[in-house]
């Protein structure tokens, strides 16, 4: 405003004069266009209005429940209600969405004046409904720190109320929870601090009424600091008038400022506006004539709420229970027990002057205007035609996780262990209470990390010996105890026993010890001299997804405690924890892709899978750093029933090229411990007046240096019978000569390696072509050439590609199932998919070890070939390239040299320095919907890995087509890798994204 002020200052009076028409003509359009809305309003409430008897207007008092999920005589006594008594509107409890929508419009079609539609949807339709999406509860947007989000998720929820003809919705609860022992409030507070309930409340109800319905704040005037429940009982807040003004009644205040449509009154007794024994504050005049309607000025709707609740049933019998609501100053009537008695008890009551008949005319006029609001008179039934994709919209879907992850907050971190940098240094187990083996929390540790597993499907009581023996063998380990299945309960201690609570103290003694409450905030105060703290609020497919990737730093955490469990744990309590640019688990509404359109990938993968395309593959999808598709398919040959899991990994042949050597050489170049566009020759002497001595590593590594596509070295270790020359091999392992595994039984002679070097040399090159005025090579796709780049790197680092490679990247970046010769490092033949029955050279199946033969021949590790991995540890290393060379908190490359090496070197040729990439104009190993931009790698196996820098997508391909035979080319003539990926572009919709604040 003073911005504003100062530059119209500035403004010319020529320039002013205009302006200031132009405002007042725009605020004198907008006024006419108001008062014309309340014109028709006020014409269609009148028209209604006289065309009921004064028994008819009655009846739009009360709003009776209904259920779904009922018997159909249950249905026909509501049809009967609805018809006979010209009921203002209906509350809608448990049931189904399909059920209910039938059910609305069933009743509609009854009704001679549109019924008001309500539910109490706190944390949306699913608070009532199955198969609808469920929002976080209050305390969990407590924990938020971003009102915006809260104000979108109001939006979402009035978008899918409106989509089931619900026009009411009787949220938010704006209680000051500063009870812990509240029964009823609870987890339905967004917390103990007044002006952050108020401000969150308002962001709700802002939201919700945006969006066209009509939000209603409760429980006035406050039952947040109350240890009874009105459903059973009459709780009583025992605090001062000036008390409750400041505290209680603050969120009433602010939301009624920012113009809430609906207030609803509770059930409980408040002596300091109303001291007559057992009179409910919604059956006091005092409470809500007094102070809500008088002094709080406030001149929307006022619901009662439930008259079927112990707090006022038990005390008043039903018609006498409607009067004196009335009388109170309420305008709508919920849950009555007995509308037709109450209809004539309310009758008896004007006539006996009780009530006065303008009063309750004046309320009936005001329930036909919130009608209009809600645009009943325009009234059309409910399509329920595609009702519960409409429940899913893209928007709602991404939001809800959205808010999940932002609540999650770090009580403690005394240590500042969180998050986990050094994964692959340290010995890590997880104990999960509450959940089976095959727990989501629990997996998604294992793709962070090695974890020794432990759970517990009850939660568990030990004894004394059993603690002292667990807490021992865990010593010097960090253990993450998750606590799945709490219960709201402070008498039942929220679902954490004595026992867990003793083991976490115990493992403190000797482990790091960091502690998940998946659940609700009180139950903290068992946990206060843990040193690291987590808490979730609820427990769910998003929490328990994001807890892990919090943990070792994949997503930040940014909640703050809503509540004080202690006096040390305080509300406003939370660590922000910085995320370290790790790939994280999402979904892929989250990054603007669509579910249903990646889905079609299933359809693919089926039917490939059924022609024998494969037996089986794994598929991963990121964007923007998240993995938002990762699913395993099929299984590990035809003739098992074995499947692909997590676990399978895959031999993924010349992708090796570019996550192995090349990676090397990246390193060495950025270095400048190699120049790339020297000769090979310059750092492998041997090369030296041969016609190998003038190729460039360039040249090597964009495959122009005239170099054979590959030399079939195992056949001149083989006789002129095609067995095996016993001068090489030996079917078991010798010390001394044979040490090279060329299968599990079968090993090489330890001088085999310099035999292919020689001759790898000694062969020859492929002929020039004519470009102009000069001859040159043509582009040849060469394993040779990485024979070449192999022995450079090694030379160089002076050591074997294979312990570089674990050292520098992969065990730091976390690719653990990453790995030259699986079975030499303790990976079970069972999780290895098998890629070949060999009948030319090894005669046998291939699984375990290298199917490339003269990868094989060189013990498995190779230049070309050799690396065995899996989707994850694929695309952790495909990320950092995509982030210019960082991961994790580390810069394992300069971006210059990511850069560099994964654009295009020629214009004639496709490829960059090593990596693949599109080919446009032409046949083209990637999706046509590719950037230029793209860099990747295919594999003979069957596998592919591309990464797109321009929309920060990756798409990873694994599977053996080649078993049990490399002569099926199914995959390539069916192009399914492509038309998998055309998927994953045409995914890329118009979404509105939901971006990180």
């Amino acid at each position: 405003m003073n911005y504003l002020l100062k530059m119209l200052r500035k403004t010319t009076v020529t320039f002013l004069l205009p302006l200031i028409c132009f405002i007042v003509l725009a605020n004198t359009h907008l006024l006419n266009k108001y008062q014309v809305e309340e014109q028709k309003k006020e014409h269609w409430v009148d028209s209604v209005f006289n065309a009921m008897s004064p028994e008819q207007r009655l009846g739009q008092l009360f709003m009776i429940a209904a259920y779904s999920n009922g018997k159909e005589s249950d249905y026909q006594d509501i049809d009967k209600l609805v018809r006979d008594y010209n009921l203002g509107g209906l509350i809608f409890m448990q049931g189904g969405p399909m059920r209910q929508a039938a059910l609305t419009n069933r009743y509609q079609s009854l009704a001679k004046i549109p019924l008001l539609i309500s539910m109490d949807a706190e944390w949306g339709l699913s608070m009532r409904l199955d198969s609808t999406l469920q929002f976080p509860r209050q305390m969990t947007l407590g924990a938020i720190q971003n009102d915006d989000l809260i104000f979108k998720m109001g939006k979402e929820m009035a978008n899918q109320c409106k989509r089931m003809g619900v026009h009411i919705s009787f949220s938010p609860a704006v209680d000051v929870n500063s009870n812990p022992m509240n029964p009823v409030i609870g987890i339905r507070s967004f917390g103990e601090n007044k002006e952050k309930v108020a401000a969150k409340g308002s962001a709700y109800m802002r939201g919700l009424q945006a969006n066209g319905v009509i939000a209603v704040a409760k429980h006035f005037p406050g039952h947040g600091d109350t240890d009874a429940d009105s459903h059973l009982s009459l709780p009583e807040i025992k605090h001062s008038k000036k008390r409750i003004d400041e505290i209680e009644l603050y969120p009433f205040k602010r939301l009624i400022k920012d113009s809430v449509a609906g207030v609803m009154v509770a059930h409980i007794h408040v002596p300091a506006f109303d001291d007559d024994e057992n009179k409910a504050s919604s059956l006091s005049k005092e409470v809500v004539k007094k102070l809500l309607i008088d002094k709080l000025d406030y001149t929307g709707l006022v619901f009662t709420d439930a008259l079927n609740m112990k707090g006022v049933s038990k005390f008043y019998k039903p018609g006498e229970i409607e009067v004196m609501a009335l009388k109170a100053g309420n305008d709508v009537l919920l849950f009555s027990e007995n509308v037709p008695l109450a209809i004539e008890s309310i009758k008896k009551a004007i006539e006996n002057d009780d009530l006065e008949q303008k009063d309750v005319d004046a309320k009936v006029r005001k329930i036909l205007g919130a009608k209009y609001w809600a645009k009943l008179h325009e009234y059309k039934p409910i399509d329920l035609h595609n009702l519960y994709k409409d429940l899913y919209p893209h928007s709602a879907v991404a939001l809800r996780h959205q808010l999940f992850e932002k609540a999650i907050t770090v009580v403690k971190n005394e240590t500042g262990l969180l998050p986990i940098k050094h994964q692959d240094t340290l010995k890590l187990a997880s104990i999960a209470f509450g959940v089976g083996k095959d727990n989501e929390f629990q997996h998604i540790l294992s793709k962070y990390a090695h974890f020794e597993h432990y759970h517990y499907a009850e939660h568990a009581h030990f004894t004394q010996e059993q603690l002292s023996i667990q807490a021992e063998k865990l010593a010097g380990k960090t253990v993450i105890i998750s606590i799945h299945g709490m219960n709201n309960t402070p008498s039942k201690g929220y679902g954490v026993t004595h026992e867990i609570q003793q083991l976490a103290q115990k493992l403190q003694e000797k482990s790091n010890v960091i502690v998940v409450v998946m659940g609700n905030a009180y139950a903290l105060k068992y946990f206060e001299d843990i040193k690291h703290v987590i808490c979730t609020y609820e427990n769910n497919d998003v929490t328990r997804k994001s807890v892990p990737q919090v943990i070792f730093g994949a997503m930040k955490a940014e909640g703050k405690l809503p509540v004080s469990p202690t006096i040390i744990l305080k509300e406003g309590m939370g660590y922000n924890i910085s995320p370290l640019n790790k790939l994280q688990y999402s979904i892929p509404e989250r990054v603007g892709m669509n579910s249903r359109t990646l889905n079609k990938i299933d359809t693919i993968v089926g039917k490939a899978i059924k022609n024998k395309v494969m037996p089986g593959c794994k598929i991963l999808v990121a964007r923007e750093g998240k993995v938002i598709f990762e699913r395993n398919y099929g299984t590990l040959n035809y003739d098992t029933l074995a499947p692909v899991t997590d676990s399978t990994i895959y031999d993924i042949a010349s992708i090796s090229k570019v996550v192995g050597t090349l990676q090397c050489i990246m390193f060495l170049k950025e270095q400048g411990l190699i120049h790339i566009d020297s000769t090979a020759s310059t750092y492998l002497p041997e090369l030296k007046g041969t016609n190998k001595q003038y190729i460039t590593l360039r040249e090597a590594l964009t495959h122009t240096a005239g170099l054979q596509a590959f030399i079939e070295h195992f056949k001149k270790t083989t006789t002129s019978a095609g067995k095996l020359n016993d001068e090489y091999y030996c079917n078991e392992k010798d010390s001394s000569n044979f040490t090279l595994s060329v299968t599990n039984h079968l090993f090489a002679i330890h001088t085999l390696p310099d035999s292919m070097w020689k001759w790898s040399i000694n062969s020859e090159l492929i002929h020039k072509q004519k470009a102009g005025d000069t001859s040159c090579y043509p582009y040849r796709y060469s394993d040779i050439s990485f024979y070449i780049l192999k022995r450079v790197a090694e030379k160089v680092l002076q050591q074997p590609i294979s312990e570089f490679l674990a050292h520098h990247y992969y065990q730091p970046l976390g690719m653990y199932q990453t790995t030259y010769n699986p079975l030499d490092h303790n990976y079970p033949a069972h999780h290895i998919a098998p890629t070949e029955y060999d009948g030319t050279f090894r005669k046998q199946v291939i699984r375990g070890t290298v199917h490339d033969p003269g990868a094989a021949m060189m013990g498995g590790v190779a230049g070309h070939a050799g690396v065995f991995s899996t989707t994850r540890d694929l695309a952790i290393l495909m990320q950092m390239h995509l982030q210019n060379g960082n991961y994790g908190g580390y810069i394992y490359l300069r971006p210059e040299t990511v850069v560099e090496f994964t654009k295009a070197s020629y214009t004639n040729c496709r490829r960059g320095l090593g990596w693949d990439k599109p080919q446009f104009g032409g046949s083209s190993p990637t999706s046509d919907f590719c950037s230029f931009d793209t860099f990747g790698h295919t594999g003979f196996t069957g596998t592919c890995a591309w990464a797109d820098p321009k929309y920060n997508l990756q798409f990873i391909f694994l599977s053996n087509r080649t078993f049990p035979n490399s002569e099926n080319k199914k995959l390539i003539t069916q192009n399914i890798r492509t038309r998998i990926q055309d998927e994953i572009y045409r995914s890329m919709t118009e979404l509105q994204l939901i971006t990180e604040e």
